[in-house]
């Protein structure tokens, strides 16, 4: 091979293969070289031929197979080598996936790099759980943060939600108490209904519905595990899920003084 290459940024969606848009699929089964996120299940990546190269990049908490400037130099070593490399991300690449950092790498380059939005895991985990993520009568605007950001305690997220407002929060299972700390002490009231949902579209799949002032407790004792996501809002009380607003939650609030 001695042209250069290309390099497509894929979004796999949350797991279910059907949620792939056509073109995703296509590239996956063209592909040169698949480099793949942990979150990309085997049934996706069985859908390339089986002497498709694939090259596993996870990322999990505090441990990653290769840093992410490793993994920018990967992507454009395989595409100079007249590779159409498929970087293929859960959910959206543009979405808590890097993406914008691997294609300033690629034009940085000048590699070719073409982007293949998926469905992200907060609609994709939302839609299956029946939850509206905006509602005419209970939210007009909706906001995603990462519940993993370094000094949590010190980012701004006042008007992130309340009344007429949703956050999905990703990543965030192991900082859940935090997060629900630090939202009650930016004002957010202890009894704003959360949704869980644990691996949504993939097997095994979880909703949970609890409160705020629960969230922590809640994630401990049913040992939430990611991928999940964090749904806080009037919205979250649309969902179908497991309930335990009487339960864990309501003992939190009992305690606290406030039920």
């Amino acid at each position: 091979m001695t042209d250069t290459g290309d390099i497509w940024l894929v979004g796999a969606g949350p797991g279910d293969p059907e949620l792939l848009t056509i073109k995703a699929a296509r590239l996956i089964a063209s592909a040169d070289v698949i480099v793949h996120d942990g979150l990309v299940p085997a049934a996706i990546l069985d859908l390339a031929p089986a002497s498709t190269p694939r090259i596993p990049v996870a990322k999990q908490r505090d441990r990653h197979t290769l840093p992410q400037d490793q993994i920018n130099a990967l992507l454009v070593r395989l595409a100079r080598e007249g590779r159409r490399v498929v970087r293929l991300k859960g959910g959206d690449p543009f979405v808590f996936g890097r993406g914008g950092e691997e294609l300033e790498a690629a034009r940085a380059a000048g590699i070719p790099c073409h982007i293949v939005p998926g469905v992200s895991a907060a609609l994709g985990c939302a839609a299956e759980a029946g939850l509206p993520l905006t509602h005419r009568a209970l939210a007009s605007a909706v906001s995603f943060v990462a519940g993993t950001c370094q000094g949590l305690h010190e980012q701004d997220w006042r008007g992130l939600a309340g009344p007429s407002r949703t956050l999905v929060i990703y990543m965030g299972v192991t900082t859940a108490s935090a997060i629900a700390d630090k939202l009650m002490a930016d004002g957010v009231s202890p009894d704003m209904p959360v949704a869980i949902l644990e691996r949504g579209t993939l097997p095994g799949a979880r909703a949970i519905r609890t409160l705020l002032a629960g969230l922590g407790r809640v994630v401990t004792e049913a040992a939430i595990r990611s991928p999940a996501i964090l749904v806080v809002g009037r919205v979250a009380g649309l969902a179908e899920a497991e309930d335990v607003l009487a339960g864990l939650a309501g003992r939190a609030l009992a305690e606290a003084g406030q039920w």
